[in-house]
């Protein structure tokens, strides 16, 4: 029996989220910049030579143990359809042997976050399986993988930037367009990072989010080429440039301002990006010291990023808790999806 295992680190989204959402990348390109943090999504695979074709698999996150006897059972009905559809769009890559598979699966952040937690797992999980095989896959690679699983063999709703984020780790501006995404890795150096790193909360706002009901709306909106929305995506866009090349410069407080700003453009996209929930929430922090912020991902609750003046740090971090959030610690990732193997 082989055991191996990986893990792939979640991801902040600083500047462009949504303009990695078809079909608006291979309409008028989209760009995003992000950075993976240390909280994983973690993945086991047990692999057992025996012609069964069993799959056994355990989510600590959902506290569901589930066996199928056969590959036919691994039809998609609402339970662990993420496994499942990697299990059928990976076991082909190994000549259809009928192994008997065990998955262990967790994550350091649940479904509903915005942290990227489900494509996280979905990359964590083609990393498991490159190690099995022996695949010489690159991080381009495994990130349309996870992205075919996802979005074409699920239809799940969403971008591209998560599966990217999770591959490839560490500070990123990605570029995606009709044919093909580009992924420019950032040199920052360490008093950068270590600065910015100190001026970030990350905080859980108390509330989840399903992220699909609010990209649908995006999509149709965009789709109906409504002005709003158009011109807040292009902005967006133009957005995650302008603080890519600040970042680089190394002007960290200008990362507050245009948090703030992309942030508002956000809540253009469509309806539902946005409640009166979060408002009070950020509006709080923002009365604390909060420079800027903004939810990480689709919208609706989950996490939120801020970006705080250093000497008033800890009054928003009260001010978070007051308003029923907490804050979460972390700091920057340099790396992508590792896997490795139990001897």
């Amino acid at each position: 029996m082989q055991i191996v295992r990986s893990k792939a680190p979640l991801r902040i989204s600083f500047a462009g989220g949504g303009t990695d959402v078809s079909p608006y990348p291979e309409e008028r390109g989209g760009a995003v910049l992000n950075c993976t943090i240390s909280r994983f999504a973690y993945a086991t695979l047990e692999a057992e030579d025996n012609g069964q074709g069993a799959v056994s698999v355990r989510s600590l996150d959902y506290n569901l143990s589930v066996n199928y006897a056969k590959p036919e059972d691994l039809v998609y009905n609402g339970e662990l359809d993420l496994v499942k559809a990697a299990v059928n769009v990976l076991r082909p890559a190994n000549g259809g042997r009928a192994e008997s598979l065990r998955l262990f699966l967790h994550s350091d952040a649940p479904v509903g976050t915005g942290l990227g937690s489900s494509s996280t797992m979905c990359v964590a999980i083609v990393g498991a399986f490159q190690r099995h095989l022996r695949e010489h896959w690159t991080p381009y690679e495994v990130a349309e993988l996870a992205y075919r699983i996802e979005r074409t063999e699920l239809g799940f709703k969403g971008g591209r930037q998560d599966m990217y984020a999770a591959a490839f780790g560490g500070f990123n501006f990605m570029e995606f367009g009709p044919n093909r995404t580009v992924v420019n890795p950032l040199k920052i150096s360490a008093d950068v990072a270590n600065e910015l790193s100190y001026r970030l909360l990350l905080c859980y706002t108390g509330t989840s989010h399903y992220s699909a009901d609010i990209i649908e709306r995006q999509q149709r909106s965009y789709a109906e080429k409504k002005e709003a929305t158009v011109r807040a995506l292009d902005a967006t866009k133009a957005l995650a440039i302008d603080m890519k090349n600040e970042l680089l410069r190394g002007n960290i407080d200008e990362m507050g301002r245009l948090l703030d700003e992309g942030w508002q453009l956000k809540k253009q996209f469509t309806e539902g990006v946005s409640n009166p929930q979060i408002d009070a929430f950020y509006e709080s922090a923002r009365a604390a010291g909060a420079l800027g912020g903004k939810l990480v991902g689709s919208g609706g609750g989950g996490y939120i990023l801020l970006f705080c003046d250093f000497a008033r740090r800890a009054e928003v971090a009260r001010a978070v808790q007051a308003s029923g959030g907490s804050v979460t610690d972390f700091s920057i990732e340099p790396s992508g999806l590792q896997a490795w193997t139990v001897r």
